[in-house]
């Protein structure tokens, strides 16, 4: 390549969960194979690059969290160039190229990476390659793997423009698409120096490219699998990642002690499960469970709309399992030392801060890795190396190669495949113990939705899940999901069924089960502060766990000061639920309260059926009852109404946001409240937006572009707000 050691770049990412940083990495060490020197920096530690005069090309890797957010290393940066007072040539001497991550299947896709895009391009900033949007929801290798392959042939020329003087490197013309297929087409005059090899376990960790060749079976398998491949991707010469370096030593030394939870660290609080109620019948389709948590001895605050992280364990039979299959089950209890190998080749190595110095094999596995992290095809391309069946390293060669990528999202990414699934499918692959730490995850909380208010339940907060099942594949035997099946088991003695009466909260809760959590607060997901601002919400089955908060907040806001007052001069917790069922009920204290002035409420729930999944029934009813919650409209997707002799013409929430659609706009436009979406992102959330778009342009008289500029206020004023999750 004709670029001199001076061609040299920057590589700048902000990262929320891993994933820009890790691509930032990949990057920065790919470079030296095509003859270019990287340096890579968290956008975060500013002290380390000068974007004012940085004369390099620059690539940036920016991921996107929260409501369409920057990353939280990520802010500062955008603060910056956001600087109102910033001269619109600031950055004239900035050429620079841009990967966008987002997932589709939330709103403001690669908002972040599009923020900065725009910005840089308003103080005067260059492409010299076009930007990349890679979607979570599809795949990021989809759109991640070939963006990065043009990328050499992009700095090649934005070099070749610089060394002739010339600074001004136009970016290309054609936009990268993420449809493949597209992608091809963009990239087509791209060079890429191959070399086609034979399948060889001998030289395999020095090639990039294979051709096939070799089988140990009479005859190839009919059907494709996560063990075996069909033609003609089984007589195709493949294109491989290169070789993930390694960068790891493990030490593993005398016996520890054993641990049995983490340490109480990063806000985690070890808190007692005080109740658990299931909330659906036994015949649901899915189980539905309240957990009521005592967090009356921790300094835990929270607002209906902010949430709660519970730290899960990997299950124990899956640890297990894993130590026997890597010949270790003798060495669990051992101590475990980390240290960068001297002569790696993995630029800015590091220790994973995530794998704690001096605690067991044991421990480590099962509260520090994320074992049941989907593979990544820089791990499979890994674990290729090390695996000594000619056929069976042929496979997962084609499972991580360009030509295999259909492969790889229909075995491995769609059948959220794991290490364990793969080393149970490939006997002769045999990883050592750095492998896998230098490539499985950091472990991380789930997320719930708080469904309570404090007002009414001081010192507890409730939240709801459903017990998360996949079922038996060939991929991989059947399993429930990893909190929410542990969340099951754990509280299963104390575990009461569906219509029960809730039993007297025991006073020993040493006897109680106890989880790891920590407050999650949200910046925007909160009740309006004037309370005569209407609100509608959108929440089928468990989104309608931080309406229930909602709700209870609402029918104590008349109570506070009261309250407040009774709390000052009594040491006891005050329990406003049962003040409530006393008498003191909402619209009593509106009639005695003429001053304050309450806006209306409506709940859009949704759920299979009316007498098996219908959560909060009894709750929700009591709310319209005393006046707190205006309007409650159900539907039941399952349920035939009237014994089938009727249409059913409300089949899921957004078909009775179209029975009511002039109500919702009228509230949105006209009273100018607040509208809030619970729940699954991939399917309800969008069909909600469209509703909503439908909805505003028929209602306000609006075209396409007007009625997305629109909504796009409404998200911008913060009056349309999701808490959604896929």
């Amino acid at each position: 390549m004709p670029c001199e050691v001076t061609a040299r770049f920057l590589i700048l990412y902000g990262s929320q969960r891993g994933q820009a940083q890790c691509i930032a990495e990949d990057i920065c060490e790919q470079a030296n194979e095509h003859g270019f020197t990287a340096d890579v920096c968290c956008l975060s530690n500013v002290e380390k690059y000068n974007v004012d005069s940085e004369r390099r090309p620059v690539v940036f890797v920016v991921s996107t969290t929260g409501d369409g957010d920057p990353p939280d290393t990520a802010q500062k940066f955008v603060r910056k160039i956001k600087n109102k007072s910033l001269q619109l040539d600031s950055f004239s001497h900035l050429c620079y190229a841009l990967l966008a991550l987002g997932d589709t299947n939330y709103a403001d896709f690669c908002n972040c990476g599009k923020t900065i895009d725009r910005r840089l391009q308003q103080l005067g900033a260059q492409h010299f390659y076009a930007t990349g949007h890679a979607d979570d929801g599809t795949g990021l290798e989809v759109v991640v793997d070939p963006w990065i392959e043009g990328l050499w042939e992009a700095l090649k020329k934005a070099f070749g423009n610089m060394s002739t003087g010339d600074q001004q490197v136009a970016a290309p013309s054609d936009s990268l698409s993420k449809n493949a297929s597209s992608q091809e087409n963009n990239r087509s005059d791209l060079a890429v120096d191959l070399h086609l090899l034979k399948l060889s376990e001998r030289d395999s960790q020095k090639e990039n490219t294979f051709e096939s060749g070799q089988t140990e079976t009479a005859s190839e398998p009919l059907v494709a699998s996560l063990k075996h491949s069909v033609t003609p991707l089984s007589e195709s010469a493949l294109k491989v990642p290169a070789l993930p370096p390694s960068f790891l030593e493990v030490l593993l030394e005398a016996a520890s002690m054993e641990e049995t939870a983490p340490a109480d660290k990063e806000g985690y609080h070890e808190v007692p499960v005080s109740k658990a109620v299931q909330l659906t019948q036994d015949d649901s389709v899915k189980t539905a469970i309240l957990l009521e948590l005592d967090i009356s001895e921790q300094n835990m605050v929270y607002q209906p709309g902010d949430s709660f992280e519970v730290l899960c364990p990997n299950r124990p039979n899956e640890v297990e399992e894993l130590l026997l299959r890597l010949g270790l089950k003798m060495k669990e209890n051992n101590t475990v030392q980390l240290h960068l190998l001297k002569n790696t080749s993995k630029k800015a190595a590091k220790v994973p801060p995530h794998i704690p110095q001096k605690a067991s094999l044991q421990f480590i596995l099962t509260w520090c890795v994320e074992i049941r992290s989907v593979l990544k095809k820089a791990f499979v391309r890994a674990l290729a190396d090390v695996t000594q069946n000619g056929s069976e390293k042929r496979r997962l060669l084609e499972l991580c190669s360009k030509e295999g990528s259909a492969d790889y999202n229909r075995f491995v990414r769609d059948a959220n495949v794991c290490v364990l699934d793969v080393l149970q499918a490939f006997p002769s692959c045999q990883p050592p113990l750095n492998l896998l730490f230098e490539h499985l995850p950091k472990l991380q909380p789930r997320a719930y939705s708080a469904a309570s208010s404090s007002l009414q339940h001081p010192g507890k907060v409730h939240f709801v899940f459903n017990v998360v099942e996949f079922p038996e594949c060939p991929e991989h035997p059947a399993r429930t999901g990893l909190c929410t099946g542990w969340l099951a088991d754990r509280v299963s003695s104390i575990l009461q069924p569906p219509g029960t009466v809730p039993a007297s909260e025991c006073l020993d809760t040493s006897a109680l089960p106890k989880v790891h959590v920590r407050s999650l607060p949200s910046s925007t997901f909160h009740l309006p502060a004037d309370p005569s601002v209407p609100i509608v919400m959108v929440g089928p089955g468990t989104g309608v766990a931080p309406f229930i908060g909602f709700l209870q907040q609402s029918e104590c806001d008349e109570l506070d000061l009261w309250l407040l007052r009774l709390h000052s001069s009594n040491e006891d917790h005050l329990d406003t639920s049962y003040l409530l069922k006393n008498g003191l009920e909402k619209d009593k204290e509106r009639q005695e309260n003429q001053e304050v002035t309450f806006g209306e409420t409506w709940l859009f729930f949704g759920c299979r059926y009316r007498d098996k999944d219908f959560l909060f029934r009894e709750e929700l009813e009591r709310f319209v009852h005393n006046g707190t919650l205006s309007h409650l409209i159900v539907c039941f997707s399952r349920d035939e109404p009237d014994g089938g002799k009727t249409l059913n013409r409300a089949r899921y929430v957004q078909h009775n946001m179209i029975l009511h659609a002039k109500c919702v706009a009228d509230i949105l436009h006209k009273d100018k409240g607040c509208l809030y979406v619970c729940g699954d992102a991939k399917n309800m959330a969008k069909d909600v937006n469209d509703t909503l778009l439908e909805i505003i342009g028929n209602e306000l008289q609006l075209d396409k572009l007007e009625t997305m500029k629109t909504l796009a206020g409404l998200r911008e004023e913060k009056r349309y707000l999701q808490d959604i999750w896929s």
